[in-house]
């Protein structure tokens, strides 16, 4: 499985190699915000940004953020984020938002909640899935 997704301009896009698994919902205080649903692999393995340069998003407001939002400079669709800090030489986390993915291409994929805003854990499992967040 390849699964693709595209910014609202088309400036912008991402692939993802092989099967994610599940798709995680976050209520962190970004995530709930964006409305974005995440895959994970590492930059430059299963998971890459196509098109233009990304604009970046890092928080200032604390001492020591632990990862970036990329969009599109032109149409600001959110296409991932990148963990901070790792070493050099060592793989960097990254998700893509598949909400910038056809429907029915990534409507299977079961939801994990994860809640980013307190408690930072798993939620229990639901049996959602992603058709059931698109409207």
């Amino acid at each position: 499985m390849n699964l693709t997704g595209k910014c609202h301009c088309g400036a912008m896009g991402w692939e993802f190699k092989g099967d994610p698994g599940e798709a995680t919902a976050c209520n962190c205080s970004l995530c709930h915000r964006l409305g974005t649903l995440w895959i994970y692999d590492y930059e430059h393995e299963r998971v890459r940004l196509t098109g233009k340069t990304p604009a970046s998003f890092m928080r200032d407001d604390i001492p020591d953020p632990s990862l970036e939002i990329l969009f599109c400079p032109a149409c600001a669709c959110v296409l991932s984020w990148r963990g901070l800090g790792e070493k050099p030489g060592e793989r960097r986390r990254m998700a893509v938002n598949i909400r910038l993915s056809d429907l029915e291409s990534v409507a299977h994929l079961p939801i994990r909640h994860f809640e980013g805003f307190d408690a930072f854990e798993d939620l229990p499992d639901d049996g959602k899935t992603v058709r059931d967040y698109w409207f």
